[in-house]
């Protein structure tokens, strides 16, 4: 009799602590936003990058490596370092020579179903190799990759899983408030 008892405790404790769950992801659809980490959207590009993309023909390829993605405090901007190097003539393009930050909003894009740079700004570039400055040439092949990526490419792309959890809810605007990325949602 005992075991019995024991038995319908044990099976209602799991009961409640399954509703609990569902609960809680209830919950999170019920919200009117989502909100994203730095080290969340981190661990994405971290498996995007290096990425190489061949500029003026061919004649140069440029290399964009090692991001590393920062919410500044107090900040409605994300800091975007790379390390960048260029490949011409006898050159590895995947040796970083240099680096370059953007700062930048975001906004959703439904075609890639990401989180994509929105209005970005070419912050600093640091290329010792050309001085510490860069010439117009390098200067104009990152403001044309950076244009193209903020375009085409997402910081953040959502995963089916929580694509089907917002199913039946609009993705509205996307702001930076303290130190997250908060996407609002739409009724």
């Amino acid at each position: 009799m005992r075991k019995v008892f024991l038995f319908v405790l044990m099976a209602g404790v799991g009961a409640v602590l399954s509703a609990c769950s569902t609960l809680g992801a209830m919950g999170a659809l019920l919200g009117n936003s989502v909100t994203f980490t730095a080290p969340q959207l981190q661990g994405y590009l971290n498996r995007r990058f290096p990425r190489d993309y061949d500029k003026l023909g061919g004649l140069v390829t440029l290399s964009v490596l090692n991001p590393r993605l920062s919410i500044p405090q107090g900040s409605s901007r994300l800091r975007l370092d790379f390390d960048v190097g260029f490949g011409t003539l006898g050159q590895d393009s995947r040796s970083p020579a240099g680096h370059f930050a953007v700062a930048s909003g975001l906004r959703w894009n439904p075609q890639t179903r990401g989180l994509h740079l929105d209005a970005p700004t070419l912050e600093s570039v640091d290329v010792p190799q050309l001085g510490g400055g860069m010439n117009a040439t390098g200067r104009e092949l990152i403001n044309r990759w950076l244009s193209d990526y903020a375009r085409d490419e997402p910081v953040y792309q959502f995963d089916s899983g929580l694509m089907q959890q917002l199913a039946s809810r609009r993705i509205g605007s996307t702001t930076i408030e303290s130190g997250q990325v908060v996407v609002h949602l739409d009724q």
